[in-house]
């Protein structure tokens, strides 16, 4: 069986009778313990399909999609001097390099929410998903707020029924594919200084300067124009420094996104006199992406650490010098790059100091890597032991690669960790919910095999769907090609699925023919 992390393809292990065992010793599975998962060579349509589900749907090509938001022609608090032009010029440029933009300036609140879930559903099948917000914002019982032109509060209470929570719109890009990014230049001002003695005596916190920090899941970055608590400058020109910079920058040719968002800190700084500085929160996810110029040939490599050692000189450069202030996402770039195949340049010691580093810091993506290294003796004596103890600090972060490889340990069992299978299953499970694709397939299979206790084909679909629309292609190949591999009642609640999502509008009888294939094929992301 395959686990997270290798170079070509992957076998999703779907395991029965893992409630059998029940954490007996650590032994391999037996030849009982069926096995059925995702096949690493693309298969022929299964007997029975017809000719047009067999036909070739050509993928949609690597999409981008952005919601720009410009709030600026307030009636009852304070106006913005340059918000709505800086939106409009983000989503221009945003538009040259390819994304499909969701554009609202001075939405009130009942069409930036509509916007906002509109926009949330087209990042399901989006690679990127971007969102850049200028106008107000505020801290208000411990949540953070974006206000829209029509809001009218006189009690402070009321503020979450009249803004849209920066929770909401941090949920809108949890979908995205490869990156996610938001951007908020609404660090000003508390927009309600009359309100602040009524919320003290309410007992209604009220934030006094700007949004507190956001707390992103995993692989995502927020980007604030100033850092959490303090106010950013609108300037004196036509826009904001913080919206000045994200104008140079994001579109410079051959930059790794990474090195993007440092070049708009410096020219942020630089134009406010070092009284502003632009504060990032979370993290990029882990391959390297580039906005404008190298990003098709990088992305097209097999793995996230051939995508690394793709880069150039001057880009490596570059990295080192952000791991050198302490930046856990180069210093993991550089490790990949030192694991290259070209043995003259292969640095597996380097690697596991570089990954060590950025595990010290608390960085989960770094340790799972380091278990990895510990685990196979790479850079390293090999120290199983070692590897287990680092891929559960990853799993305790939330690392979904972590938790669903060591639910692969304590299924098969390891040394130092005795076979649990009922423990991998609950781990499965936890990487499945994380949106982690091996695991969801797995866990429908294991909900299809009656190994999880209370789970209906209904929870089973829920899954498989999830799967789908992750955009991992085996998945799309196993559920076109090898349909009946699932039970009757699993692939009649998939086709509810779809059809409650607005993909299938056939019948719901089970049957997986050329209707229900081209709506997942659709649901995936595809078109024809």
């Amino acid at each position: 069986m395959r686990r997270t992390g290798s170079s070509t393809g992957f076998f999703l292990v779907l395991l029965a009778g893992l409630f059998l065992a029940g954490g007996a010793s650590a032994q391999a599975p037996t030849a009982e313990e069926k096995t059925r998962g995702l096949m690493g060579i693309k298969t022929r349509v299964e007997a029975g399909t017809t000719a047009e589900a067999a036909q070739a749907v050509p993928a949609v090509a690597a999409r981008r999609v952005a919601l720009v938001i410009g709030m600026s022609a307030y009636t009852a608090i304070s106006p913005l001097r340059n918000t709505g032009a800086d939106a409009q010029a983000v989503a221009d440029m945003l538009q040259r390099l390819d994304f499909s933009v969701d554009l609202a300036v001075d939405a009130p609140l009942a069409r930036m929410q509509d916007t906002i879930v509109a926009f949330a559903r087209k990042t399901e099948t989006a690679e990127v998903a971007l969102v850049y917000y200028a106008g107000h914002g505020v801290e208000a019982a411990g949540e953070n707020y974006l206000v829209p032109v029509d809001v009218k509060v006189d009690d402070p209470a009321t503020i979450p029924q009249q803004a849209v929570s920066l929770a909401s719109v941090l949920a809108s890009v949890e979908s995205a594919r490869k990156l996610r990014i938001v951007i908020l230049d609404s660090c000003r001002n508390n927009p309600f200084p009359t309100l602040v003695g009524a919320a003290a005596a309410s007992g209604v916190t009220l934030g006094g300067a700007g949004l507190s920090a956001p707390d992103p899941a995993q692989g995502m970055m927020v980007v604030y124009a100033a850092e959490g608590g303090k106010v950013a400058l609108d300037g004196d020109g036509a826009h904001s420094p913080f919206a000045t910079a994200i104008l140079e920058s994001l579109p410079r040719q051959n930059v790794e996104i990474g090195l993007v968002f440092r070049q708009v800190r410096d020219r942020v700084m630089a134009l406010t006199a070092n009284r502003q500085q632009p504060y990032f929160y979370g993290s990029l996810s882990g391959a390297p992406y580039f906005l404008a110029g190298e990003d098709a040939a990088v992305a097209g490599l097999a793995d996230k650490a051939a995508q690394w050692q793709a880069l150039k000189p001057d880009q490596e450069q570059q990295l080192a010098a952000l791991a050198g202030e302490g930046d856990t996402r180069a210093m993991i770039g550089l490790g990949y790059m030192a694991l290259t195949p070209d043995t003259q340049k292969f640095q597996p010691e380097k690697a596991f100091g570089l990954f060590s580093k950025a595990a010290e810091a608390g960085d989960a993506e770094a340790m799972f890597e380091l278990a990895k290294l510990h685990e196979k003796g790479i850079g390293t004596a090999q120290n199983v032991p070692e590897a287990i103890r680092l891929y559960r600090r990853a799993a305790d972060l939330g690392f979904a690669d972590a938790i669903n490889d060591l639910g692969f340990l304590y299924y098969q069992g390891a040394d130092g960790l005795a076979r649990d299978p009922k423990k991998a299953v609950e781990l499965f499970i936890r990487a499945a919910d994380l949106r982690h694709p091996q695991a969801m397939f797995n866990v429908a299979a294991l909900i299809d095999d009656g190994l999880v206790p209370g789970r209906t084909p209904e929870d089973a679909a829920a899954y498989l769907y999830s799967a789908l629309r992750s955009g991992v292609n085996d998945v799309l190949e196993q559920l076109t090609t090898r349909p009946t591999m699932f039970k009757p009642a699993t692939r009649r609640a998939l086709q509810a699925e779809l059809q409650r999502n607005r993909f299938y509008a056939g019948a719901i009888d089970g049957a997986i023919g050329a209707g229900t294939q081209r709506s997942m094929r659709i649901a995936f992301g595809q078109t024809e």
